[in-house]
């Protein structure tokens, strides 16, 4: 399947029709013109996320991208065994999501191997398994946050290294500062396996309203209004863990001012900014990873 035909008979999108994310910038409000991103000239051409009116087509565009994240989680080494899961909500039925099989690889995940699971943990669409973790906690996550279209988690080195350290990320780079208090912890079951559906409501509560929450002693999970979104915050928590325990291992960060810190997450820590970043990853695997769409 080409891998722009899935587009199909789409809306075109407009800023309007972009979520904000509760932030006050001009890139917040779903434009990326003006933001840190791309100047205020409208002649640009920009490209912004589909909206569709055939939720079919929106269904394949989703697992398309889902597919698409998890190779990328598989070339980043983001895997550990069989843990690991991104889901995201099916645009027709909300209370089911698509997730990749337990015990596949990241690598090998093609768009006709996801499961469609619902919220008690029955697989709906597919004949493989689905990872038990990984239904409670995303299920969790789906039915207390409506705004959540997708989320994401692996057992990356860095981010289990980091999150035994309970404690944050500092914004000690320009990067770190897209999750500037948009990222929590939660200390709850700290190293366990969530496979307890009350543990997965705890992690959901613990998440609150951010896009990301630290699971002590486990690891990251991040969320985003698509596969796109949430897939990036995960790479990105992920990589300023590991700049914070370089940084920390040669002495002691300088932070940067909270004012500057919130200024710079307004201009780059938005959703659409979030999406728009993932892009040249997804490029990358479209070339590399046709089988994908398989």
């Amino acid at each position: 399947m080409d891998a722009q035909r899935e587009e199909g008979d789409m809306v075109e999108p407009t800023a309007d029709r972009m979520t904000a994310g509760g932030t006050a910038t001009a890139g917040a409000a779903g434009d990326l013109r003006g933001s840190a991103f791309v100047p205020r000239q409208e002649d640009l051409e920009l490209s912004l996320p589909p909206v569709f009116d055939d939720p079919d087509q929106e269904r394949e565009h989703r697992k398309q991208r889902l597919a698409g994240a998890c190779r990328i989680f598989g070339r980043f080494g983001f895997s550990e065994g069989v843990a690991g899961h991104i889901t995201v909500r099916d645009p027709e039925y909300p209370n089911m999501f698509w997730v990749n099989p337990f015990g596949m690889s990241f690598r090998h995940i093609r768009v006709s191997d996801l499961l469609l699971v619902d919220h008690e943990g029955q697989v709906r669409h597919g004949r493989r398994p689905v990872n038990r973790a990984g239904f409670v906690i995303h299920s969790a996550i789906h039915a207390a946050r409506p705004d959540v279209v997708a989320a994401a988690h692996a057992h990356a080195v860095h981010g289990k290294a980091f999150s035994s350290l309970g404690r944050l990320l500092d914004p000690i780079t320009q990067d770190a500062c897209a999750l500037y208090e948009r990222h929590t912890m939660h200390h709850d079951g700290a190293g366990a396996v969530v496979v307890d559906e009350e543990a997965g409501r705890q992690l959901a509560a613990g998440l609150g309203p951010h896009k990301a929450v630290i699971h002590q002693n486990h690891g990251i999970f991040t969320v985003g209004e698509s596969v796109e979104e949430a897939a990036w915050w995960f790479i990105s928590m992920e990589r300023n863990a590991q700049a914070q325990l370089l940084a920390q291992a040669a002495g002691t960060p300088l932070l940067i001012d909270p004012e500057a810190a919130r200024h710079t997450r307004d201009q780059t820590g938005f959703p659409l900014a979030g999406w728009f970043s993932f892009q040249p990853l997804w490029d990358e695997i479209v070339r590399t990873d046709p089988d994908l769409f398989e």
